[in-house]
């Protein structure tokens, strides 16, 4: 199981995140992994205060790991690094998306994802099995700190799509407002299941 691969630190009271996992019983990393990955996934209230997982009970990729990347920092575990990263998404390895491709003619989109790194290893806790299993390839990646989830992921994200739409020949057809709408259905599809 990827979990055993993470040290699993004993949580001390070092600040407001560590002290919210200590207050729901968990004492060791593993145990705040384990519930933030069964929480369902969904988008939070607002989408870069990482701490509104523990109060709303869900969370995306983005909001579940910058929150144990904060528990990370807080802690004093540097190697355990925060990643966004842009892949294919698609309905192979993004369950629940195809219909929504498919009606646009498209069998895939970019999407920037985020996950942590330890010891050049990817871990992904956002779907609720909490195994850490990953996506297997990004086409670009980036080191960032917990609270570059919001504007700096966006822009990067954004930033792709219009290489991508050039890079595919799909400027003709969509324009990166209308791509952005397809995967914002995408991510209410994945919301909804």
């Amino acid at each position: 199981m990827m979990i055993q691969l993470l040290p699993n630190f004993e949580i001390r009271s070092t600040g407001s995140i560590s002290d919210a996992f200590l207050s729901l019983g968990m004492f060791r990393f593993h145990q705040a992994i384990t519930f933030v990955a069964q929480l369902p996934y969904g988008r939070n209230t607002n989408r870069t205060e990482y701490h509104q997982v523990l109060n709303e009970r869900k969370g995306t990729c983005s909001t579940k790991h910058a929150l144990l990347s904060a528990l990370c920092r807080e802690q004093g575990v540097k190697e355990i690094k925060l990643f966004t990263g842009i892949y294919e998404m698609n309905e192979s390895n993004t369950s629940g998306i195809g219909q929504v491709l498919t009606s646009y003619g498209l069998s895939s989109i970019p999407e920037a994802h985020c996950y942590l790194k330890y010891q050049d290893k990817c871990f992904d806790f956002t779907r609720s099995n909490g195994s850490g299993e990953f996506i297997d390839s990004f086409v670009v990646e980036h080191e960032i700190a917990p609270h570059q989830i919001g504007d700096f992921k966006l822009a990067f994200h954004r930033s792709f799509l219009e290489e991508w739409l050039s890079d595919h020949k799909l400027n003709e057809t969509f324009d990166l407002d209308r791509l952005w709408v397809i995967r914002e259905q995408c991510i209410e599809a994945l919301s909804e299941r």
